[in-house]
């Protein structure tokens, strides 16, 4: 089974999500659907062998269209047509590659590709395993669907502007009586080019839903308008079919004219706002370098960032950005990583160090040797989970969804009954007033603020989640954040930094503090023991320098002997000190007193006599005290859990305010108390950074990663904290609570806009002694609903977390 995004053209309110979605899911090898109106996606579950032919013929027979990319870059080495032959084949069998045209003479293969699926790193391998050398023509690869975007925004920009003009005249005529343009063949001139051209994408998109026996917005607009401009023309030119009647033959272009163009108007401004919800993924993908510097031969070489290579030597120089992930080989430097974890102070990197693609260097030149390129970055994840993120469905959305299915045919079927209702039995002109009122309603009711209420507040969120250093993984983990009750904090790595601190010196027997510790760090500066590295770590604050020990030699089972400027050095637990002749005798008070604060003890001893207890201690991380007081404050309950032994968990539980814990905790222990808590009938969030996390991670219903931790973890967890700090994830339940609360505004509004906006278009308010509602001031409404939810949803990216 495989994940895949498709991206989808044309879709103008939740009814066409619903067309897509049911046209995509009867695809033989489809599992599931998510179409987001929004982003104008649709992530699929498939199984492996799915015909994505298939799946674009369905998305086209609903009258839509899966966005594709013409791709054109260089082929190096083709001799022959079987060259050309063994390319073409390489390339068509990439999944996300529909056509591919290889030609001898240029050297050149042209692709069209899904640019969701595949790109030019997969190409470039797939010439690369046939033989042969890619390289891309152009120095930069513009962000397609960002073209994409600005096409669309120009062409409805354009027809909104002449629509707007002659709607403008129009209106003059029709208000003015001023000659010529108040003339009905010149209005009927006027307003046949604002019908057929300005309101050709709403014509055209009913035109393909009736073809398939469904409805949608763009079906209100259409009979709506068309309603206003046949009973025009009619009038226009055979007013005598009126006459006979009894009916004065008015015309009412301008209704036709205005509803287009205030309902361009309103498409807009909501194609503009849609654009600012997907910023985050755009400034994300702006973060990549366009090139690198990459060693070939003698010399470093700038080449474009897609021909770089797993195991390319590449210089990076101050002020510039690191073009992929790597490690550095050469030199030191600064790093500004704050697109990665949102913290701004710079990161120091040295010789054996990750670097990440994106990250800005500060000061030092280095070379890095190239870890990960293309879609395998650090960088190109997060976009990538961002994507999936903003692409999914929350559960809240399914009520929108299942409202959408069944709101246009409601509407037509409410207007059909108004016309009737006020052409039977309403005062003269009944006609008249049944017309506008029919058109009223059709064109007032507004499945776009159905559509957009949820997906956009979601694309929000979820990109200012990004840009603070928090994954989300999809909108129902979102959702379901913000009901969180209990959390599972893992205490190694998690709470504390998972590496040991030397926290306390106890000399003994006259022993000097920095003599004992420059003895203790001279013996062990050839160990690699973790908390060897602690001691070291020290004497360098201090600003010590340490002796090379003449002899060194390591004990199994916890221990090392050392000689230094001539002293023998023993180092070690109280067991192994006596296994080996050293008496250690009334050291049992200071040692349990460490053992209780959760500390590991180690004795030192100098020419066979006891000088002074050292106790290392795994420290707590700054920021976790502070979070875990504000989830306590938010009423929510906080659990700690370790593979440590009582008294080292109770010592940091203590520390940190933590009421509830448990101790000696294997990694299936880990999964069981999660269950617990659930049968406690609470929502259970589990946060960890390790191998050992993950089944828990899996198990609870909103699994938290700490980004500083494993891959592992982060694959099994709904959302992750790149930054490993506890606060972030308080922000990411802020975060919950807020999208969830615009979702909620939107959601209201858009149902209390049509719940109340339908039966004024009806003429309710004339039963009361209340005027009709113009067809004109219900297009303004429809396009405003929109807007407003859409805007709603952008204060998001404000709001403090």
């Amino acid at each position: 089974m495989r994940r895949i995004t498709l991206p989808i053209k044309g879709m103008t309110c939740a009814s066409c999500v619903a067309a897509v979605e049911k046209a995509l899911s009867r695809v033989k090898g489809v599992r599931s659907v998510n179409v987001n109106f929004a982003s104008e996606k649709a992530v699929l579950e498939v199984n492996e062998g799915v015909s994505l032919e298939e799946l674009i013929g369905a998305v086209k027979n609903e009258g839509y269209e899966v966005i594709t990319h013409r791709f054109e870059f260089r082929v190096k080495g083709m001799t022959c047509a079987s060259c050309v032959a063994a390319v073409e084949k390489a390339l068509k069998g990439l999944f996300g590659v529909l056509q591919v045209n290889v030609n001898l003479a240029t050297e050149r293969a042209s692709l069209v590709y899904i640019p969701t699926l595949t790109g030019f790193n997969e190409f470039r391998e797939a010439v690369k395993s046939q033989g042969y050398e890619a390289e891309a023509i152009t120095e930069e690869l513009q962000d397609r669907e960002a073209l994409e975007r600005e096409r669309e925004y120009t062409d409805i920009l354009r027809r909104f502007q002449i629509s707007a003009v002659l709607s403008a005249i129009i209106l003059i005529g029709s208000l003015t009586g001023l000659p010529l343009i108040s003339n009905r063949f010149v209005l009927f001139l006027l307003a046949t080019p604002v019908q057929f051209w300005g309101g050709l994408r709403f014509h055209k998109a009913t035109l393909a839903a009736l073809k398939h026996r469904s409805t949608n917005m763009n079906t209100l607009v259409s009979v709506g308008t068309f309603s206003a401009y046949i009973y025009s023309t009619i009038a226009t030119f055979f007013p005598n079919v009126f006459e006979i009647g009894g009916l004065q033959a008015h015309v009412y272009f301008d209704t036709s004219a205005v509803i287009i163009t205030l309902i361009l108007l309103g498409r807009l401004l909501e194609a503009r706002a849609k654009g600012r919800t997907s910023e985050a993924i755009r400034r994300l993908a702006g973060l990549q370098a366009k090139t690198a510097r990459v060693e070939r031969g003698e010399e470093f070489v700038e080449i474009p960032i897609e021909e770089v290579v797993v195991g390319d030597t590449i210089l990076v120089r101050p002020g510039e950005r690191v073009p992929v992930d790597g490690v550095i080989i050469d030199g030191y430097s600064s790093l500004d990583e704050s697109m990665l974890t949102g913290e701004s102070i710079p990161v120091d990197k040295s010789v054996g160090e990750a670097v990440f693609g994106g990250t800005i260097n500060i000061s030092g030149s280095f070379k890095l040797r190239a870890t990960k390129v293309g879609r395998d970055t650090a960088l190109a994840q997060i976009i990538r989970l961002v994507e999936e993120a903003q692409g999914s469905k929350a559960p809240i959305q399914r009520l929108a969804d299942r409202v959408a299915s069944v709101f246009v045919p409601t509407v037509i079927g409410i207007a059909i009954v108004t016309f009737f209702l006020w052409y039977f039995f309403g005062p003269e002109p009944s006609f008249t007033r049944a017309l506008m009122n029919f058109i009223a309603v059709l064109i007032i009711a507004c499945p776009c603020a159905l559509g957009l209420a949820t997906p956009t507040a979601i694309m929000v969120g979820t990109g200012k989640g990004a840009q603070r250093g928090i994954l989300i993984r999809d909108a129902e983990a979102l959702e379901t954040l913000h009901k969180v009750q209990a959390i599972l904090l893992d205490k190694t790595g998690t709470i504390t930094k998972g590496e040991p601190k030397l926290t306390d010196i106890v000399p003994l027997n006259g022993e000097n503090p920095d003599e004992l510790l420059w003895l203790v760090a001279s013996a062990e500066s050839s160990s690699e023991h973790p908390l060897a590295k602690a001691v070291l770590q020290e004497v360098e604050s201090k600003g010590l320098k340490v002796s090379t020990p003449e002899e060194f030699r390591s004990i199994p089972g916890g221990g090392i002997r050392a000689t230094v400027s001539g002293k023998d050095v023993f180092i070690g637990t109280p067991r192994l000190l006596k296994e080996n002749g050293i008496k250690a005798d009334n050291l049992e008070d200071t040692i349990e007193h460490l053992t209780r604060s959760g500390k590991t003890a180690v004795v030192v001893s100098v020419d066979g006599q006891i000088k002074g207890i050292l106790g290392f201690a795994d420290t707590v991380k700054e920021g976790s005290k502070d979070a875990i007081r504000q989830l306590k404050d938010m009423s929510i309950e906080v659990v700690m859990l370790t593979g440590d032994n009582e008294m080292a968990a109770r010592s940091i539980a203590e520390e940190v305010g933590v009421d509830r814990f448990f101790a000696g905790i294997l990694p299936e222990g880990k999964v069981e108390i999660v269950r617990k808590l659930k049968d406690e009938q609470k929502v259970v969030g589990m946060v960890g950074d390790g191998i050992n996390d993950a089944p828990a991670l899996a198990e609870a219903d909103v699994g938290i990663a700490i980004g500083t931790g494993t891959d592992i973890a982060m694959e099994a967890s709904d959302i992750t904290i790149i930054k490993g700090d506890l606060r972030d994830v308080v922000s990411a339940i802020k975060l919950s609570k807020l999208t969830l609360r615009t979702i909620k505004q939107n959601l209201f509004w858009a149902f209390f806009y049509n719940v109340v906006g339908i039966p004024v278009a009806a003429g309710l308010l004339y039963l009361f002694g209340g005027p009709l509602l113009n067809p004109m001031i219900a297009s303004a409404a429809m396009a405003f609903s929109s807007v407003s939810v859409v805007s709603n949803s952008l204060r998001l990216r404000r709001k403090p977390l």
